[in-house]
């Protein structure tokens, strides 16, 4: 496609933009445009700066994914349409629309995204992007799994299909899903959706007393729910923690009297964090009393509670900008996948931040399936921790950089959406697949068109 087969971009001028990710740090100043057709995609594209293009969704990656200094950034939920084919089952849906538009809409009409992460705030090209996962990856596998079909404008401007089944294409397609908006802009997907009874979500609630019983059961959970997630007290030394389980409620476990409203969603919004919070809330103090409420909030051991989908999923969207309360020096998250026969590292990771004084009140521990065939897919079956840190902890850079040899070394690796510090030498050791990704991103996007602040940073 050459530069006269498109009309010219859109208008430059008072749309720069400094951007960061959800951690706050490391802000860059971009071009920011909101295409509204494929048209306008298209036509950034060929009129590329020298710095380059890159998507953006909904700014949900914690670290510099979504960025890219000097560039042209596309705010891709300007184009956000969907629809619902009941009959097959399936969503197709703009880029930008976001999980949390298409849950709006689908879910009255009984049926639920795949998959989804600890918030809806994110975009369905984002969610390829980034092949994301949720607390189902164990029975149901990652975002990228259920996507039948999508359409990308690489490198040159041409429009794209790409499917998974599609022998000559199927590598372009496993490249671009977890490929970071790397090999093109996806401007539309066809993904599978879930069938559901209510919106409504039966949830089973068991306490560990330590890290080990906490392990055990949730292997054990494996088997039993689609469902799984533990919440950690990163600040007890056992490793104490609440595992919550759960399915889509039927109607039958619905009172007689609720039946008629069953599929009723509205997600509300409670609170918003503070725009500015000189120190930030999370010390190791404020982590300490947190953990303890939330620790002994828990039963036991309780089975079948009705929550709604909101609760279960996305209790952190209740409060916007919750990022903020960490403040104005932000956070980060260390979120790394190992397999099963390296679960030690769980503690010892746990350990070592707890050595430096490093409070985290969010602190999950997921169990991964089987990985999907995309090169730069995080997920691989075994254990995945992810904690949220405040970048002002002394020692932290230090201990980061020992954990990220103690990953590596067990056969893991980390989250390219979360990661805002790992070196180029960590991810080239612990992703073995990139080279096969760099070819096939080289043939997708020849002139190097697309680019971010991560991918410069770990040399892409």
């Amino acid at each position: 496609m050459s530069k006269n087969d498109v009309t010219s971009p859109l208008v430059r001028g008072e749309n720069e933009e400094l951007l960061t990710g959800w951690g706050r740090t490391a802000p860059s100043m971009a071009m920011v445009q909101e295409p509204a057709h494929m048209e306008d995609v298209q036509a950034a594209i060929v009129h590329a700066g020298a710095r380059g293009v890159l998507a953006r969704g909904l700014g949900r990656s914690y670290g510099d994914a979504a960025q890219s200094g000097g560039a042209t950034v596309l705010r891709m939920p300007s184009m956000n349409t969907f629809t619902l084919d009941p009959v097959t089952a399936t969503v197709t849906a703009d880029a930008g629309a976001s999980l949390d538009e298409i849950l709006s809409g689908i879910v009255p009409r009984g049926f639920f995204v795949p998959v989804t992460p600890g918030t809806r705030m994110v975009t369905v090209g984002g969610a390829i992007a980034a092949d994301i996962h949720g607390k189902n990856h164990h029975v149901d596998g990652s975002f990228g799994s259920h996507v039948t079909s999508l359409t990308l404008i690489d490198g040159t401007g041409a429009i794209r299909a790409l499917s998974p089944t599609d022998l000559l294409n199927s590598n372009d397609f496993w490249a671009t899903v977890g490929g970071m908006g790397l090999t093109g802009v996806i401007v539309e997907a066809t993904f599978n959706v879930i069938p559901i009874e209510t919106a409504l979500m039966s949830v089973d609630t068991e306490r560990g007393a330590n890290l080990d019983e906490l392990m055990n059961k949730m292997i054990d959970a494996d088997a039993r729910y689609r469902y799984s997630v533990a919440w950690i007290d990163s600040v007890s030394t056992a490793g104490r923690g609440v595992i919550t389980s759960g399915e889509h409620a039927t109607l039958d476990q619905l009172p007689a009297a609720k039946r008629s409203t069953a599929l009723v969603y509205e997600p509300k919004v409670v609170a918003t964090a503070p725009k500015f919070i000189p120190g930030g809330l999370i010390n190791k103090l404020s982590m300490r009393a947190f953990n303890e409420a939330w620790f002994r909030k828990h039963p036991k051991s309780r089975a079948g509670d009705i929550h709604s989908i909101a609760a279960f999923f996305h209790p952190l969207d209740g409060v916007q900008e919750w990022n903020r309360v960490y403040g104005p020096a932000g956070f980060l998250q260390y979120q790394f996948v190992v397999p099963d026969t390296a679960g030690h590292v769980i503690g010892e990771a746990l350990a070592r931040l707890r050595a430096v004084g490093a409070p985290s009140f969010l602190t999950v521990l997921k169990r991964f399936g089987p990985a999907n065939p995309a090169p730069l897919s995080f997920p691989e079956k075994g254990w995945t921790l992810a904690m949220d840190i405040p970048t002002g902890v002394a020692g932290l850079a230090t201990t980061l950089d020992g954990l990220d040899e103690l990953v590596a070394d067990s056969g893991g690796r980390l989250y390219l959406a979360k990661d805002s510090r790992q070196s180029p030498e960590m991810f080239r050791r612990t992703y073995p697949r990139l080279a096969q990704w760099q070819e096939v991103r080289s043939s997708m996007d020849p002139h190097g068109v697309f680019t971010s602040d991560l991918a410069r940073r770990l040399q892409l």
